[in-house]
């Protein structure tokens, strides 16, 4: 008899490991959210806001490819699991029973306790009840806030401007995302942040959120004092799990739900991927929480191997990410840290215009590459990959720049200005 899966959660872990099942055995399928029926590209949700597109445009998949490939979809909400009894009880008492369940729950958007936080048209952003919810609260407003200073805080306040709504952007660190990025490339989103007349206020937290008589925010407090009128507050100041329904489990949780690093939790045929798994044993220079696309599909297809059979151990690779700040691309590859350590070196380069950058690291004794940072420069993967598995000189990594270059055809070069930039800050180092 076919072994039963269910996955709870239709993201991009959830829905990979369920196509990776599928593609190694014959196994029965389940996966059951109660967010959407079917799976969407969540990174897209503000491109749907501002127009570009429309939420059917965001699902990789047409409809008939679950029932093509066995698939089977509930759109319901999961209240119980319990994994004594290999059983999951849906909001309505539905019990359905597994031999394995994998657990993609995702995250929620963090609430602080602030007074006020739980006012109409305050929110986070990071479902599609969430961009109904702000299609709805932000309609005809003229000033919104935006609290804190992530990758989801400053899209939203990109959603915000096409709309041409005010925004205030409140950080409360003293350069944006400084505990990521180091110094220059901070700067440069605070400068870029300006440069689109947003109301930037560095080093400033949320103190209150003020309501009207019909509920609905109408204002916040800053911990400076400030009052700033507003029709809206979008709460970007992380995620956590979403793993609440679990608490009575005996599943182990922490922040998320404890895994090994096959991905299996204190129960062998229970396993948990994406953004709501945690790591007991995280590989080192990585975090116990791994909350990014990528990772979260590399979950789902490791997850999708030791449930058939085929035992793998979690091998993510070098660390790499990449984002868009308004116009401007940003990528990152290997280890680059906000502060440098005294075992490192690094060159930081920024053309006349400010638009393009690059930030290259390496180990200072044995000069070996370790990592970069761009900004307006396209860099192919499999050579900074291979640079950095390679333990590739640094100088011979500013020689092979063109290799890695990745920008559209016509885009001007920037190696030579790079090379000489790197050349000279040498001599002066030896000076």
């Amino acid at each position: 008899m076919s072994s039963k899966v269910i996955i709870i959660g239709n993201g991009i872990a959830g829905i990979t490991c369920a196509r990776h099942i599928r593609k190694y055995s014959d196994f029965d399928i389940t996966v059951i959210s109660s967010e959407s029926k079917y799976f969407y590209s969540r990174t897209a949700l503000m491109y749907i806001y501002m127009g570009h597109m429309k939420q059917e445009h965001t699902q990789p998949y047409e409809p008939y490819f679950w029932e093509k490939n066995r698939i089977h979809l509930i759109q319901a909400h999961v209240a119980k699991v319990s994994p004594e009894q290999n059983t999951i009880i849906l909001e309505d008492d539905t019990s359905l029973n597994y031999d394995f369940l994998v657990i993609a729950t995702g995250s929620k958007s963090n609430k602080f306790g602030w007074p006020g936080q739980d006012l109409a048209g305050v929110q986070g952003l990071y479902n599609l009840q969430d961009l109904e919810s702000m299609e709805k609260y932000t309609n005809g407003i003229q000033q919104a806030v935006v609290v804190g200073g992530g990758l989801i805080g400053i899209e939203t306040v990109e959603m915000l401007l096409s709309r041409n709504i005010k925004v205030s952007f409140l950080i409360r660190e003293n350069s944006f995302w400084d505990a990521v990025l180091p110094a220059d490339e901070s700067n440069i989103i605070n400068n870029l942040i300006q440069h689109h007349h947003v109301d930037l206020q560095l080093g400033t937290e949320l103190k209150e959120i003020i309501g009207n008589n019909e509920g609905r925010v109408k204002a916040i407090v800053t911990s400076k004092g400030e009052t700033i009128p507003c029709g809206f507050v979008a709460l970007t100041v992380g995620v956590s799990p979403n793993i609440a329904f679990l608490k009575d489990s005996k599943i182990a949780i922490d922040k998320g739900v404890l895994v090994n690093n096959y991905f299996q939790t204190n129960f062998e045929n229970v396993f948990a991927i994406g953004d709501c798994a945690q790591f007991q044993t995280p590989i080192e220079g990585r975090r116990p929480l791994e909350q990014v696309w990528y990772t979260g599909k590399m979950h789902g297809e490791t997850a999708a191997q030791n449930i058939v059979g085929n035992l793998q151990k979690y091998q993510p690779g070098h660390w790499f990410n990449s984002a868009k700040f308004f116009d401007l691309e940003y990528q990152t590859y290997g280890l680059v840290p906000a502060q440098l350590a005294a075992t490192d070196d690094w060159f930081w380069w920024q053309d006349a215009k400010g638009n393009r950058a690059l930030r290259l690291m390496w180990h200072k004794e044995t000069k070996a590459f370790k990592g970069l940072n761009t900004f307006g420069i396209r860099i192919r993967h499999e050579v900074c990959n291979e640079w950095l598995n390679q333990q590739t000189p640094v100088d011979v990594v500013v020689q092979q720049l063109s290799k890695a270059n990745f920008d559209p055809e016509f885009f001007k070069k920037y190696e030579h200005h790079f090379q000489q930039a790197f050349v000279q800050s040498k001599k002066l180092h030896a000076l």
